[in-house]
């Protein structure tokens, strides 16, 4: 490698030698009156010259130019050599002058020094992108366009002009396109890299068939999910792949990347338009903060890291029981975010004592709780655990933070608390009435943030129906109108962190989840983006409701006081008819008392009793792997 780099370098060196030569006497033929001779300008010549053949490679040597690859040279580039070339011509300018006047040769031009300047640029730059040129025409060469896959790219923004510069560049991933599909009319018939913009969104079916796509990719990180479903389903009748890049949400902390493209999932159809974070709130609330995160290996714990890792903390400390996730999350975040101090905590929130150590040893400043026993099943037929998890490790969280002076603490709550038919809702409703007691009594920054389900965390639904999908079916629905709020990971997440900036202390936001999703629409959905079709390639049947479901959840108490936040899609609830602290904390310790005694009827009891709305049956849902 050694000996190729010392010569590709010496032959631009030798290159610029050359036209260093040429643009000094080209500039002295330009300027000189018809009918002189240049031989009357030797003096002037020779003495350029030898300035420009010192100055000029010195300059460039310093400004790097003689360490790059021009194979990959682009606008950064550009800018170097534009900056290299007036450098350079502003010392030879100074020096000729002054050796002009020092030799008495008055009658030197100064517009000479002017044109060499515009010639050095154009022969500087032409020289080192002539090699960029060279080396995309060799692998266009190497790689047919006829073993090719013809792509149509819909999006004409940054996005898809990056997905098209890198196809261009990488030939080997046997991806050329072939036009753009966007929807602003300013963009049309216009070029990009070359490639055409050559219709709508609208026109995308019969574009496939004219132009013989053989693939489309979605280069629109905030197309909606509305965008996205009409893409895939023309795709799927046109029976040709489509591929898409993340959404805004999920590509915050990272990058925009070509590498990033990957096959259309039922997230991407579910992906709401993008809205706007107040960048200064959070930023105030977490910059240079020591931020601690509970539950920091599950799926809203570890996303609620990546996120606030962007966000420049001081420290970001990884709290959670299952070792083989801290470690996962830690290994993420390590390779995106290189000079972020980050600890990992491997610890147990129902152990007091241990917490207690840990925040005082590390003493965070902000605490997300994200911590918790969320399966409903499973916690249905292990209320026990539930109580001891969800109520006792929250109020184990909400003193160690009090003792140890956090300044804010955010829980991360669920819609399955609002009139509770599961041991699940109404554990995690006992856990805000503790985080909101905390706020009211000590006058902290403590506050709630409740939303619907999240797709793909750990056993959601998505989860279970691409395992009953892979096993070939049937997919399992309990009721054709069973429906629920969903919301992506990162977008709830994204949401989190804004409602949390805002909190002053006793709140409850909610999330604005939209419309609620028949569980069934979902299920074919996925069927289809599987490549199969529901009823033909893969059953659903229906399995009956279950004792204590609900077909719809409520995000709020019928009759809830709500306000909207400074953010569109926040809302603030003004909980009413909590009990009194003194009342709280009898009733929580006697529940736990409950638990440790393992006395599962009595705890369902007391939860029916305390929780506004519960219904809560103590007996274990008959199937435990039904979907809700």
């Amino acid at each position: 490698m050694k000996p190729h780099f010392l010569a590709r370098n010496r032959t631009v060196l030798i290159g610029d030698l050359l036209l260093i030569l040429v643009c000094v006497l080209g500039s002295f033929v330009l300027r000189v009156p018809l009918g002189a001779r240049l031989y009357d300008f030797r003096y002037q010549i020779l003495t350029m010259i030898g300035v420009a053949l010192l100055v000029k490679p010195l300059v460039y040597y310093q400004f790097g130019l003689y360490r790059r690859v021009w194979a990959y040279a682009s606008i950064r580039e550009l800018k170097l050599i534009a900056l290299a070339v007036t450098t350079a011509s502003i010392i030879v300018s100074i020096i000729v002058i002054l050796l002009s006047t020092i030799m008495a040769k008055r009658d030197f031009s100064r517009l000479v020094l002017v044109i060499d300047f515009m010639l050095s640029l154009l022969a500087v730059g032409g020289l080192r992108f002539s090699y960029r040129l060279f080396a995309e025409s060799q692998l266009t060469s190497k790689h047919p366009e006829s073993r090719q896959k013809r792509v149509l790219i819909v999006g004409a923004g940054d996005a898809g002009a990056l997905v098209v510069r890198e196809m261009q560049r990488n030939p080997q991933a046997n991806l050329t396109a072939i036009g753009f599909v966007d929807d602003d009319p300013a963009k049309l018939k216009q070029e990009i890299h070359g490639i055409p913009v050559i219709g709508n969104l609208d026109e995308l079916g019969r574009l496939i068939g004219l132009k013989q796509a053989d693939e489309v990719i979605i280069a629109i990180p905030s197309a909606s999910g509305q965008v996205v479903r009409k893409v895939t389903e023309i795709c799927r009748n046109k029976n040709i792949p489509s591929r898409t890049m993340p959404s805004l949400h999920e590509l915050i902390g990272g990058k925009v990347s070509v590498n990033r493209l990957r096959e259309v999932d039922i997230t991407d159809l579910l992906r709401r338009t993008p809205t706007n974070i107040d960048t200064e709130l959070v930023g105030l609330s977490l910059g240079g903060r020591g931020v601690l995160v509970t539950g920091a290996g599950g799926s809203i714990g570890r996303e609620l890291c990546h996120q606030i890792a962007r966000w420049e903390p001081k420290e970001l400390f990884l709290l959670g029981h299952g070792e083989n996730s801290i470690f996962e999350t830690l290994i993420e975040l390590e390779q995106n975010y290189t000079s972020l101090k980050i600890l990992p905590l491997i610890a147990d929130i129902r152990d007091r004592e241990y917490l207690s150590h840990l925040f005082t040893t590390y003493t965070p400043q902000v605490v997300f709780h994200a911590a918790a026993h969320k399966h409903v099943p499973l916690m249905q037929a292990n209320i026990e655990e539930a109580v001891s998890n969800n109520v006792l490790g929250t109020r184990n969280v909400v003193e160690v933070s009090l003792e140890s002076n956090v300044q804010k603490l955010v829980m991360i709550s669920t819609d399955k608390a609002i009139c509770p038919t599961s041991v699940y809702g109404a554990t995690k409703r006992i856990g805000e009435m503790l985080i909101l007691d905390a706020a009211r009594r000590f006058g902290k920054s403590y506050s709630v943030v409740r939303f619907g389900n999240v797709l793909g965390s750990r056993g959601s639904v998505l989860l279970l129906f691409k395992r009953q999908i892979d096993y070939g079916g049937p997919v399992t629905v309990t009721h054709p109108d069973m429906q629920r709020y969903f919301m992506t990971i990162p977008e709830a997440v994204h949401l989190v962190l804004q409602a949390s900036a805002m909190g002053k202390g006793g709140e409850v936001f909610v999330l604005d989840m939209g419309e609620q999703i028949r569980i069934y629409d979902l299920a074919q959905d996925l069927i289809r983006l599987s490549g199969l079709e529901p009823g033909k390639d893969i059953e659903i049947i229906f399995t009956g409701i279950r004792p204590g479901e609900k077909l719809s959840e409520a995000l709020w108490d019928e009759g809830a006081d709500y306000v909207p936040t400074q953010h569109p899609d926040i809302l603030r609830l003004n909980e009413n008819g909590i009990s009194t602290s003194t009342e709280l904390q009898g009733t929580v310790t006697d529940l736990i008392g409950l638990a440790k005694q393992s006395d599962p009827d009595q705890i369902v009891k007391m939860l029916n009793r305390i929780v506004p709305g519960a219904v809560v049956s103590s007996k274990p849902l008959p199937d435990i792997t039904s979907v809700i």
